[in-house]
């Protein structure tokens, strides 16, 4: 069994416009101790699948429609909010997006990290190396020293000193690597990282991806990658899934999508990215627009974007089959797709 299952998962958003369906039909599992790099344009759903992870999305304005989570065979959406409590922090970590707006500016880096840890120890003890029954002070005291362990480990310098001080105080890419600091804390078995190398620069990128690889690997940690940058799936990914427009079009090992891409939509993505050769000014792009997802077109979303459509690609969303082992792709006329 996977440790996280998501099957035919239809998530609905309620706007002033009208009800968007953002999610339509998305299916994923992953294994223990794979690295998972969920890619696409924004607005695909990609943020979005990894919120519902941790039901982390509002309802209302959201609905599920259908579909299950299964994280250790247990259905997430149905969980109640004290499982699921129990669950975020300690067994499923998430990096957000955005230092700046997810490290509280009032408080001391500290102790934004001790809630976290004395979070997790509520629901496992040993997170802190004490006894069920130890006191309230002792308790603070080893989440503290679990915290500047936890800075030290993904990298900050001065990690006793450091922890006392605000997030201003930080740089973007030392912000980062505390929000890591934090999902690791609870010592997680699924961590999401929701575009964690976004706002930073090509050299602080290249660390915190090295960081995350180093850390994945000596916990054994399942991830969830979620990303834009398709050279972020390629150093640091086992696998890769392509979203468009709600759907998983293309899935499979990250060597088997990027060496032999099925779909077309996986295939404008991969054109897109310059190269060596490319000429300045020159870039690839795809044409047509993303469909509303108010008003979704019937069928495949990619049809009116596909060079290869024909009118069956409307009738109905094509199911995904197996081309290769574990390459799956969403497509009925992959022959007059194939370049």
């Amino acid at each position: 069994m996977a440790l996280l299952e998501i099957e035919n998962l239809h998530l609905a958003m309620r706007s002033f416009e009208g009800e968007a369906h953002v999610l339509n039909g998305i299916d994923l599992a992953l294994e223990q101790g794979e690295i998972w790099g969920l890619v696409g344009e924004t607005g695909c759903g990609k943020s979005l699948t990894g919120l519902s992870i941790s039901r982390l999305v509002a309802s209302p304005p959201a609905r599920y429609t259908a579909g299950a989570i299964r994280f250790a065979g247990q259905d997430l959406l149905r969980a109640d909010e004290a499982a699921m409590q129990r669950l975020r922090g300690r067994r499923i970590g998430m990096i957000f997006q955005d230092p700046t707006t997810n490290l509280n500016p009032v408080f001391r880096i500290g102790e934004q990290m001790i809630d976290v840890a004395l979070h997790a120890a509520g629901t496992d003890p040993s997170i802190l190396g004490l006894q069920a029954d130890a006191s309230r002070s002792a308790r603070r005291k080893a989440a503290r020293a679990l915290a500047i362990h936890m800075l030290d480990r993904v990298g900050i310098a001065r990690a006793s000193e450091r922890i006392d001080d605000y997030p201003h105080q930080f740089s973007g890419g030392m912000r980062q690597r505390v929000l890591i600091a934090m999902a690791l804390i609870g010592r997680p078995d699924l961590l999401i990282a929701d575009e964690p190398t976004t706002a930073l620069d090509v050299s602080v990128q290249a660390q915190i991806l090295r960081l995350l690889h180093d850390l994945v690997l000596a916990d054994g940690l399942t991830v969830l990658m979620i990303t834009h940058n398709l050279g972020v799936v390629a150093q640091l990914c086992t696998h890769v899934a392509v979203m468009y427009a709600g759907n998983i079009v293309e899935s499979g090992t990250t060597r088997a999508v990027f060496k032999r891409p099925a779909h077309p939509y996986t295939r404008a993505l991969i054109a897109a990215v310059p190269t060596a050769r490319s000429v300045r000014g020159r870039l690839q792009g795809l044409a047509g627009s993303v469909p509303s997802l108010i008003d979704a077109p019937p069928g495949c979303r990619f049809a009116s974007r596909c060079a290869a459509a024909q009118a069956d690609c409307t009738a109905g969303t094509p199911p995904a089959r197996e081309i290769g082992p574990g390459h799956r792709v969403a497509c009925l006329h992959l022959a007059e797709a194939a370049p």
